[in-house]
């Protein structure tokens, strides 16, 4: 038994729940006599909605059929090897299921030496090698291409990308190593360290070709056909395959210092995985592939037994598993048909969510406010939305002509909403002017409509409590941009009955959301904490601290933006109110800042002017801002600032807010773009010691976010 054999069957040990894809071997004549070849299909039985993956008996099976073709062309009875997928999937990656149970360096080292060892074997036949990526390839399905002599591409590819550094993870089945060789290192940076760290954006084939990644693309619908063509032709040398010299110069030091400078911007070195990447692409210029797998097989490694990979693991499985079955929500039976949707307001944010029902429920959609200019605005907006998307060829003329006949706007409520399923408002911020629409809107809505609000802070309870039906109003609070943002915060009030709830989560679900149920508590979840975060930093600033130290001291958590960044794209009027309505609720934890209101006064946008192209503090908000004479260090600045929200969210889930700590970094993390390496907030909190700091224990139980015990 050889030592690849031993160590996948180890490995295969350790991952019991392994989907297994087989690699089945079949033997067909190329055209024009170019003699018998042997196609590899990686397929693991199941539809396109289950995607091919790669574990250690998936590996396994890769190996034996290797094992068959490497004979077969020592012997000269083929005259080349293919590797493709099953319809619609190529292979995309590691099984992330068997990562999660590794309990040691060693198990995890394997992972690596196990890919390693079968890939490189396609390189090392006696015959070329083709792959042919005919649908999604992401990760270690990318890789194998890579080890093959040529590649074809299909046109209709949707997803195409080495994910790794997204996760935590590095390319470590060859992509560190052979990408920069084959299409230098500046392109490998952009697959490898930009796009996964601009939220793990994929390629089409036509980027995949162009970037030299492919030899050769053809249409999707007779791809195979087309691909067996070309390699007949390649092989009886008609066809030369050229690539561009790859620049191991100068160019290679800027493509790894473009990669790093890139990483620093994203996560702020809080991270390794782009960095151990970025070393890896470095060393790569040498071209002594045998070193820099060993370096795939070390980073792999020791990144699988760090927190981050388990981290981003957790985000993973939360984005993809939690949120598509939201704990609390009711059966989906009791759920009632939506086939009209009224909206209370004109604005933009009415006008957005006007937009979102329309294209997804494609039901007709009315406006309603308080005069007929911001009726035309609202409905004039929603238009100009659907004509961008013809423009970028997302509709065609017909869809254009149906969405935009399916809105209209009316001032009578009456009019609009006798005959409508759901209601959402979308009004001033304030309870009073919401209980009155709500009253107007019971008032002519059939008995069955849902009457939804998109409040940010205010009681869901309180904004029903003058209601004859109280029991069919709920909080839908979508996150701005609408269209961007996935998050929905369903907020149930004290006498929101099952079957209201059910609509809401069965609408959510068609608008494409991510809903998470929310019991109505100041402000839910995602307000509440970044408040509570943000009022922090804001009192350490009134206190006396430097607004750059307040702002630098919170890098290495890697946000997306700093706090008063942050504070400028929420509106710095929207930040004052949230925060006065939780001083309302909670005044032992929630402050007001003074500056905050004179900054808002004095009708500021934000802290910050760009005039250099960088945030730099507007000297009229300086000249604004009062402060005392308390001066912390970055690093007590960081503390302080953690410990509040540790304390937080533990009183959060003692509130029973949503069910599980799960839940906040489902909201954070869709709702809030909190670092998906950090699996939002808890899990950094747990590695950091700061849970068991403030709150006596963990938020997660060991090997949920982190290595198991």
């Amino acid at each position: 038994m050889s030592s690849t054999t031993e160590l996948l069957k180890g490995a295969a040990e350790l991952f019991p729940g392994e989907v297994v894809t087989e690699a089945h071997v079949r033997h067909l004549d190329l055209p024009g006599g170019a003699g018998r070849f042997a196609l590899i299909t990686l397929d693991n039985g199941l539809d396109h909605t289950k995607p091919t993956t790669i574990g250690p008996q998936s590996l396994a099976n890769l190996n034996a059929a290797i094992d068959q073709v490497e004979k077969e062309a020592a012997e000269g009875t083929v005259t080349g090897v293919g590797v493709t997928g099953k319809p619609f999937i190529f292979a995309v990656g590691a099984d992330l299921k068997g990562v999660e149970l590794l309990k040691n360096h060693a198990d995890a080292l394997a992972i690596g030496k196990g890919g390693h060892d079968v890939f490189r074997r396609l390189s090392s036949l006696a015959v070329p090698t083709f792959a042919y990526y005919n649908g999604a390839a992401m990760g270690g399905g990318v890789e194998i291409g890579l080890h093959c002599s040529y590649r074809t591409v299909s046109q209709a590819i949707p997803a195409f990308s080495l994910p790794e550094v997204f996760l935590g993870l590095v390319p470590g089945w060859g992509g560190c190593a052979l990408l920069p060789n084959l299409i230098g290192a500046d392109r490998a940076v952009s697959v490898i360290i930009e796009n996964a760290l601009n939220q793990n954006r994929q390629l089409k084939g036509k980027q995949v070709y162009e970037l030299g990644i492919a030899d050769a693309i053809f249409e999707g619908a007779d791809f195979l056909e087309q691909s067996l063509l070309w390699t007949a032709s390649v092989l009886k040398g008609e066809i030369a395959v050229e690539r561009p010299e790859v620049d191991r110069g100068e160019a290679w030091d800027q493509a790894v210092a473009r990669g790093r400078a890139i990483a620093d911007s994203k996560v702020h070195g809080a991270a390794p995985a782009a960095y151990r990447a970025l070393e890896i692409i470095g060393a790569a210029r040498s071209g002594d592939l045998g070193a820099g797998f060993d370096a795939e097989d070390q980073a792999l490694a020791d990144l699988i037994m760090g927190g981050e990979l388990r981290s981003g693991i957790y985000s993973f499985n939360l984005v993809q598993k939690r949120a598509k079955r939201p704990a609390g929500a009711p059966d989906k039976s009791l759920a009632r048909p939506v086939t009209k949707v009224g909206v209370v307001g004109a604005g933009l944010m009415a006008s957005q969510l006007a937009l979102l029902f329309l294209r997804r429920l494609e039901v007709p959609v009315v406006l309603t406010d308080i005069d007929q200019e911001r009726i035309d605005k609202g409905v004039g907006y929603v238009h100009a939305e659907i004509d961008k998307l013809l423009g970028k060829g997302r509709v065609n003329q017909d869809k254009a002509n149906r969405l935009k006949a399916l809105v209209t706007g009316v001032l009578d409520k009456a009019e609009g909403f006798f005959d409508a399923d759901f209601v959402i408002e979308a009004v001033f911020e304030e309870i009073g002017v919401k209980q009155q629409v709500f009253a107007e809107v019971e008032a002519v809505a059939p008995a069955h409509a849902i009457l939804a609000t998109n409040t940010s802070s205010l009681s869901v309870t309180e904004m029903a409590s003058k209601l004859k039906n109280p029991e069919r109003v709920v909080g839908f609070h979508f996150f701005n941009p609408v269209a961007v943002l996935p998050l929905l915060e369903i907020v149930r009030g004290e006498q929101t009955d099952e079957a209201s709830l059910a609509t809401a989560f069965g609408v959510a679900r068609k608008l494409k959301k991510t809903a998470v149920l929310v019991k109505d508590a100041p402000a839910f979840v995602v307000n509440r904490i970044l408040t509570r975060f943000m009022g922090e930093i804001q009192d350490i600033i009134d206190e006396g601290t430097p607004v750059e130290t307040a702002e630098k001291a919170i890098e290495p958590l890697g946000l997306p933006m700093s706090p008063l960044v942050l504070l400028e794209l929420v509106g710095p009027a929207i930040g004052l109110h949230v925060s006065e309505t939780l001083n309302r609720a909670f005044p032992e934890r929630f402050t007001v800042s003074e500056n905050l209101a004179a900054v808002v006064k004095a009708g500021k946008r934000g802290f910050y002017v760009y005039d250099s192209g960088k945030p730099e503090l507007d000297p009229e908000v300086a000249a604004l801002l009062e402060q005392g004479d308390t001066v912390l260090t970055e690093d007590q600045v960081r503390d302080r600032v953690l410990d509040a929200v540790a304390q937080e969210i533990g009183l959060m889930l003692d509130e029973g807010v949503v069910a599980e700590a799960q839940d906040i970094d489902l909201c954070l993390i869709t709702g809030a773009g909190w670092p998906f390496h950090l699996g939002g907030i808890t899990p950094y909190l747990d590695r950091e010691g700061v849970s068991e700091r403030v709150n006596g224990k963990k938020f997660l139980e060991q090997g949920v976010a982190s290595v198991p015990a």
